[in-house]
């Protein structure tokens, strides 16, 4: 289809059905594959990446320093830090997350292009390697394969993963997915082609030059708090759906996974902690049966598709989460 033909068609939403609907395609590249067996013997090393430590140091000792800098900041640079933030945020939950990794929905190229501009500004690897690792972990998730296995705890799953080496059925497994659409998105493949340089542009400078120019914020608050602070807090934001929504929350869907539905999670990450639901019907659009209930995300896609940049919701039947709710689910299920 072309991107005139997706502009044409009018936003619509899939419902599951089950005759083999690109929808099921997706679910089964989604679902947990209960084929796998870690290998049995000792877990390989750790080996740490001191460079990694280093910097991930360096940002959160900046970013309590932007702490500092909040009260002396001005309204219109916490108001820009805010709307950074959401940019940002927007970049990893509508694109690279909702998009991208799960195919839950089309866009159109306009909204491709922001997206990719504000996964940018989140600066949390470029969408190819964000989509290739997101599914992984939803294929064998909880497991040596998973990059961010919370089995091994909370500090790894939040921020440990990424300052040590991979484990090797990581990289195994993430070779053999199937990518072909992320390869040949040349949206995607042009961020990935540019990325430092679009990093270095929308991470940084943009938000710091921003306050700094328009209304002559000191360049140090502008620096260390939309710039920053607010990064840290959206890398966070993002972390705490791999560790606290797999540690803390019911389960209301699927007793037999680790995800949770985490209320605080879902206020910091703009909708994605609705994860015991997500892990379950990994393909809708919105992660949670509630629509844009605090789901910032959600409402972001149905304001896309009111104005046309976006179409092909997918969803699942009101009837079909009830029942597995009903078959898996720990009880405390409640609709509405």
């Amino acid at each position: 289809m072309t991107e005139a033909e997706e502009q044409k068609q009018k936003p619509q939403q899939q419902p599951a059905s089950s005759n083999g609907s690109p929808m099921e395609a997706s679910a089964r590249e989604d679902a947990f594959d209960h084929t796998y067996e870690e290998k049995q013997g000792p877990k390989p090393p750790r080996i740490v990446v001191w460079r990694n430590v280093v910097l991930m140091t360096l940002l959160h000792t900046g970013a309590l320093y932007g702490v500092a800098l909040v009260p002396t900041a001005s309204l219109a640079t916490l108001l820009w830090s805010v709307l950074c933030f959401l940019i940002s945020a927007l970049g990893v939950t509508a694109g690279a997350h909702r998009l991208w990794s799960h195919r839950s929905y089309k866009a159109t190229l306009p909204l491709r292009i922001f997206l990719a501009v504000a996964n940018s500004m989140s600066f949390q690897n470029d969408i190819y390697e964000w989509a290739r690792d997101h599914r992984v972990h939803h294929k064998y998730s909880e497991t040596d394969a998973d990059p961010h296995n919370a089995v091994r705890g909370f500090f790894f799953a939040h921020i440990g993963w990424l300052l040590v080496r991979k484990h090797p059925d990581v990289i195994e497994k993430g070779r053999k997915l199937e990518l072909h659409d992320l390869l040949a998105d040349k949206v995607v493949m042009f961020q990935r082609k540019h990325y430092k340089l679009s990093v270095a542009l929308m991470c940084f400078l943009v938000p710091t030059s921003v306050p700094w120019y328009f209304w002559g914020e000191p360049l140090r608050v502008a620096y260390f708090v939309p710039a920053l602070l607010r990064y840290t807090l959206v890398l966070n934001a993002t972390w705490l759906v791999n560790s606290a929504a797999h540690m803390w929350g019911n389960r209301p869907y699927d007793q037999g996974i680790n995800p949770r539905e985490n209320k605080f999670v879902t206020f910091s990450a703009i909708g994605e902690g609705f994860h015991n639901y997500h892990h379950t019907f990994p393909y809708d659009y919105a992660t949670s049966e509630f629509g844009c209930r605090l789901n910032l995300t959600t409402c972001f896609i149905d304001l896309m598709c009111f104005l046309g940049l976006a179409n092909d919701r997918k969803r699942v039947s009101h009837e079909t989460v009830l029942a597995r709710a009903q078959r898996t689910g720990d009880g405390s299920y409640r609709s509405g």
